[in-house]
């Protein structure tokens, strides 16, 4: 478990992040949303230890990550937005580094290469920006971290291989993972991300399930335009609309107009959620 309790952060003196509290929990695949410079990276590598908190802690399994402890390096893995074309093969990349993580599977590395419809024995810097992307996310789910953080992995990946990273997701990480994934492409990940964090300056506006979600605000998707919808937008054939769910409604959520309608409502939003962030 990953406890982050009154988190600041600066850089010299322009504060990104300020008293953030919240918990990540086993298990679970947390989108990680917000608005360009809001300190999602820099939030990723905080987790990661690759920055040292300015105030209060970060403790994943008891230990400060900053401290780069082995037996925590050896459990979680970060994978930039960016990602270097080293000159090696993928094959030669992955069995040199994946000797860092104990439980890394190169039979597993080599099974995702092929779902994502990559050479192994093309070398890195030969390779278009997807396949290298797809290369290092292949690494990544083979490593076997239990905490594994990725800045905007779809970035650089065309339609087909959206869908194949969603499957790799779901299917080669393992039920005690915990999964941070910042994204600003929402659809991308939308069916596989559960709970949401919304990141605001210097705040945390929302860290829900899907269910406390739905429990707290409603998505209609109906031809009839209603009062006092947090966000409403037109859409072929109708609206999608977002409530607060007084009557225990049932609906699916749409996380595009949820974090519209959290950043358009920022303080009815938190108090719907205040039992979730207390």
């Amino acid at each position: 478990m990953i406890e982050i309790k009154d988190l600041s952060f600066s850089y010299g003196k322009t504060p990104v992040l300020k008293n953030i509290t919240t918990t990540l929990e086993e298990g679970k695949i947390y989108g990680l949303l917000g608005e360009n410079g809001v300190g999602k990276t820099t939030l990723l590598t905080l987790l990661c230890g690759l920055k040292k908190v300015g105030g209060g802690s970060i403790t994943t399994d008891g230990e400060d990550p900053f401290d780069r402890i082995p037996s925590l390096l050896e459990k979680q893995y970060y994978l930039p937005d960016e990602v270097a074309p080293t000159p090696m093969t993928a094959d030669g990349y992955a069995k040199e580094r994946g000797r860092f993580w104990p439980l890394y599977d190169h039979e597993k590395f080599l099974h995702i290469m092929k779902e994502f419809e990559n050479d192994p024995d093309k070398k890195m810097n030969q390779m278009s920006a997807g396949q290298l992307k797809k290369t290092y996310i292949a690494f990544a789910l083979a490593t076997g971290a239990k905490y594994l953080f990725m800045d905007e992995p779809t970035n650089g990946l065309d339609i087909p291989s959206k869908t194949q990273f969603r499957s790799a997701i779901m299917s080669h990480t393992a039920d005690e993972s915990t999964i941070v994934i910042s994204t600003h492409q929402v659809r991308d990940l939308e069916n596989i991300i559960d709970p949401v964090i919304i990141l605001d300056k210097q705040d945390v506006l929302l860290n829900a399930s899907m269910e406390e979600i739905t429990e707290k605000l409603y998505f209609d998707y109906g031809t009839t335009l209603m009062d006092g919808a947090l966000f409403r937008e037109q859409l072929p054939g109708g609206f999608l609309q977002v409530y607060p769910n007084y009557d225990g409604q049932e609906s699916k959520v749409n996380v595009e107009a949820l974090f519209n309608a959290v950043h358009t409502h920022k303080d009815l939003i938190k108090g719907l959620f205040t039992k979730k962030e207390a």
